[in-house]
């Protein structure tokens, strides 16, 4: 949801609105909303509602009383109510959907965390909010240093300035409770400004800096994820997953929230599978289960002793065995029901050109004129073609003996030709 200014211009080059983080149609930034409600009217008699939605940096959002009656749509800079001073942000929800909203993440309307909105913010607010947003990068870098220098197991991700300049709020990641008196008068003494250390997850990190995850998309956590639920290792046990740490952590370092997005359809498929744990009494020997396939609906038992060989089974000829271990009645073996699984490798197509083959590029081609060659040398040493034999058999048998005694004579003629040089030779070499 880029705006018009975010396209490519006539040289190709991306134009870019340059407004550092503040769109004017919020259409670039972190967890933007759409407002599917915005072309409809309400009915006659009923009032807008007076709440609104308010974005702040890196998505961080709030809602806001509309006590002045404002005439407000998305995309407005305002000034909020703040302690201490105002802060300044941008509208990103107006109307009906902010009620949802509030309701989903259990706001009340007349709570006291919702504030009120001054006015719409000046010229004379924006340049303020400016000048403020264009000194955290500096102020991060110098309060890195000073955090190091202090020797302080702490790390400032982020740093947010209050709309009037007023406060400066720091956020950090620590493991573990970090003592950091020193550390406030020293920024209180080096920045001016009143000092607020705010310490977050290392999920919510991630979400305040976002980034690319492993699918090659932009990380859920910074563009439409909100909750952030516990994920755990059986959730990877669940879905067959190998518990390699490097594949299942995120950029927060924990693992990924992806986990718990198919984890509800694996627990309802392997309720019609048996447990791993139990085992197989057969009249061969006790089988124990290897492996389970959750999209075919397949196990694999392998004997004990015998580890090497595995025996594929569906689920319900698993479940028909397990019924009849409990009635103390054993199968033959495994390989009744595996002999019916059986599966067919056939292929659809025929392969007419080889186009199957990868390495069919690498065999040099046939040229047309090595056949030609060697017909013509069939010719010459009086050795006829295969197709002009059945010409002649055809033509010997209508016309009589006479042409057989010909082809003789002349085959005879041919041979005596080709004898002479060689008798020649044989000659010479004897003298």
């Amino acid at each position: 949801m880029g705006c018009s200014s975010c396209s490519s211009g006539k040289d190709g080059q991306p134009k870019g609105c340059k407004n550092n983080g503040t769109c004017g149609t919020d259409g670039c930034n972190k967890l933007t909303v759409f407002d599917w409600l915005s072309n409809m009217s309400l009915p006659s008699g009923v009032a807008p509602f007076h709440c609104v939605e308010v974005r702040f940096k890196n998505g961080r959002k709030a809602f806001f009383k509309n006590t002045e009656n404002l005439s407000l749509s998305i995309g407005d800079i305002v000034a909020t109510e703040a302690s201490p001073g105002h802060d300044v942000g941008i509208v990103t929800l107006t109307g009906e959907l902010v009620r949802i909203q509030m309701k989903k993440k259990k706001v009340e309307v007349d709570g006291e965390d919702v504030k009120k909105i001054y006015r719409k913010a000046s010229q004379k607010d924006i340049d303020i909010w400016q000048k403020a947003r264009d000194r955290e990068e500096t102020i991060k870098v110098r309060s890195r240093e000073i955090a190091i220098r202090l020797q302080l197991q702490m790390k400032i991700s982020d740093i947010e300035f209050q709309g009037d300049g007023s406060k400066c709020t720091f956020y950090y990641t620590a493991e573990e409770r970090v003592d950091f008196r020193q550390l406030i008068k020293e920024f209180a003494h080096e920045f001016s400004t009143r000092i607020e250390m705010r310490q977050v997850g290392f999920r919510q990190e991630a979400a305040r800096l976002g980034g690319i995850g492993s699918c090659g998309r932009e990380l859920c956590c910074s563009t439409w994820l909100t909750d952030f639920r516990s994920v755990n290792t059986s959730a990877a046990r669940y879905q067959q997953l190998s518990l390699n740490p490097q594949k299942l952590a995120g950029q927060c370092g924990k693992l990924k929230c992806c986990l718990n997005y198919e984890l509800d359809a694996y627990i309802d498929a392997l309720k019609d599978f048996p447990k791993t744990e139990t085992k197989l009494q057969t009249e061969k020997g006790t089988a124990v289960c290897q492996k389970i396939d959750i999209f075919k609906g397949f196990l694999w038992y392998a004997y004990e002793g015998e580890w090497m060989h595995w025996h594929k089974i569906s689920t319900e000829d698993a479940n028909e065995i397990i019924v009849a271990n409990n009635n103390n009645e054993k199968v033959a073996s495994l390989e009744e029901y595996a002999s019916d699984l059986i599966e067919d490798t056939k292929t659809n197509f025929e392969n007419v050109v080889g186009q199957d083959s990868l390495t069919r590029f690498d065999k040099p081609k046939r040229s047309n004129k090595r056949r030609r060659n060697r017909n013509k040398k069939k010719n010459t040493t009086g050795k006829p073609a295969p197709q002009k034999q059945k010409v002649t058999a055809t033509a010997n048998k209508s016309k009589g003996g006479n042409t057989e005694n010909k082809n003789s004579n002349k085959s005879k003629n041919q041979r005596n030709k080709r004898r002479k040089p060689q008798q020649r030779r044989n000659n010479n070499d004897k003298s």
